[in-house]
């Protein structure tokens, strides 16, 4: 997923929902910070977001833009509408949140997580295709690992 189509995903969930804004927590959040990010942090076809407004909402997005819909299989590309609690992140994370609004987001805003709350979501996820994102961030250096000594 490239960064417009992350934007149409939330022109669209702002207009299915009637939501103002909405948080993004998985890897394409990366997209908010980075809107040229490298190729391999952008293979994912979907887009994890929640609204600030009602965790009802997230319902809505799956059934209308979710995978399998017919916005799906249109464009290739979907939203899962996931909760607040999907995402395992660290104290802050609210105020580090990177904002895409713009006119391609139909007066939606995407609010993505900055790039290491991401990391740290994606380390207590685990999964391989998490190590996998991981992996791509370091080579670029789109994030920063500070060692500590005692």
């Amino acid at each position: 997923m490239r960064r417009p189509q992350l934007e149409h995903i939330i022109r669209a969930a702002a207009g299915i929902t009637g939501a103002p804004e909405f948080v993004v927590v998985g890897s394409q959040a990366v997209l908010g910070q980075f809107p040229q990010a490298p190729d391999e942090l952008l293979v994912s076809v979907e887009a994890d977001v929640f609204s600030l407004r009602d965790p009802a909402d997230s319902d809505l997005i799956d059934g209308s833009i979710g995978e399998g819909s017919p916005f799906h299989q249109t464009f290739g590309y979907y939203a899962h509408g996931v909760s607040a609690e999907t995402a395992s992140l660290p104290a802050g994370w609210r105020d580090r949140l990177i904002p895409i609004q713009n006119p391609n987001t139909g007066g939606g805003t995407g609010l993505c997580l900055e790039v290491h709350d991401l990391a740290v979501s994606k380390l207590v996820a685990g999964r391989e295709k998490d190590m996998s994102f991981l992996k791509g961030l370091l080579p670029h250096h789109l994030a920063r690992v500070e060692s500590r000594t005692s």
